[in-house]
């Protein structure tokens, strides 16, 4: 299952007493080479995000700031993900249904995808998604 590649990869932390800096390089911390990179913030609250799927983009999202939570989806299994530190990036294979939700307040969002924009690569419908997943 598809599911099971998603998963949470633990980013270098160089700790400092004037701050601490955490850094991510493509290919070495992430199995993909970045192409893109989005952030979301100011979301209302209550406000959902995403609610789609990938065909091919690979991506890694950090909860910059604030927290929220990731629901995954391979059309098989389902699973949800708090994201709450910086230093924390969640891998998200192609082919992974994603909704997330539970923005905190100033939570910001950011996005690391391994493709440019390409809309032809999403699924938006959520019964297109299952109907490929599931032949």
């Amino acid at each position: 299952m598809n599911l099971d590649k998603c998963k949470i990869i633990e980013l270098p932390r160089i700790n400092d007493l004037r701050g601490n800096l955490t850094f991510i390089e493509a290919s070495r911390h992430i199995p993909f080479d970045i192409r893109r990179v989005y952030y979301l913030y100011d979301v209302p609250g209550g406000a959902e995000r995403g609610g789609h799927a990938h065909k091919e983009l690979h991506q890694l999202i950090i909860a910059m700031s604030g927290s929220f939570d990731i629901h995954l989806d391979d059309g098989h299994t389902k699973k949800t993900v708090h994201m709450n530190r910086s230093y924390n990036g969640l891998y998200i294979c192609p082919m992974i249904w994603r909704e997330i939700d539970n923005f905190s307040s100033g939570a910001v969002c950011m996005v690391l995808a391994s493709e440019y924009y390409d809309e032809s690569d999403y699924y938006r419908s959520y019964t297109n998604f299952i109907d490929d997943v599931r032949r």
